[in-house]
This record gives structure tokens, sequence and C-alpha cells, in this order.
């Protein structure tokens, strides 16, 4: 993207037409603001998120839920190891 070359940073301004037919859950979920700032505001949250999305892929979230569950249960009702802390040291 960064290419070396200065882009000037101007306001980018978007009029588009959506209908239901076109993507019904986005539909759905603008419909909901009446026109003007709150649907438009509600469009860049939108699409914000999506970004993110594209940058921290859903996979990534699994393989971390997948790093917990292989940890080993755990006895609550063994205490000898936390006991075993408490003992004379050992000496050699």
């Amino acid at each position: 993207m960064n290419d070396g070359i200065s882009i000037p940073l101007e306001p980018i301004r978007l009029v588009f037409e959506l209908e239901r037919a076109d993507n019904p859950r986005l539909y759905d979920e603008l419909i909901r603001f009446k026109k003007g700032t709150k649907r438009v505001n509600r469009l860049r949250t939108l699409a914000q998120e999506g970004l993110l999305a594209q940058h921290w892929p859903i996979g990534f979230a699994g393989h971390m839920a997948e790093a917990k569950s292989e940890t080993a249960p755990r006895d609550r009702g063994d205490a000898s190891i936390t006991n075993q802390v408490f003992d004379e040291p050992i000496t050699e």
C-alpha cells in the first residue's frame, strides 16, 4: 500500500443504493436507523469491524480455544502435591 507515492488525504464521499435482496442482513441492520448520521455511523462501525475481522481471522481465535482445552484437568481433591511444598527441604 505504501509504495513511496504520497496520496493526498482527502475525504471520501460515498453514495450507494442497497436493496434487501442484495444483502438482507446488512439491509436489516441499517434500516433500523433513520436516514442520516446514525445510519452512517453504524455503517462505519460495521466497516471497521469487517476490516478488523479480515486482519484477525476467526481461525486464530479457534487456535486459542484449542490450546486452552489441551491443558490437563486438575484433581481438586488431592492436596498432597501442595502439602509437599511445606515439607522439610530435600538435602543431599
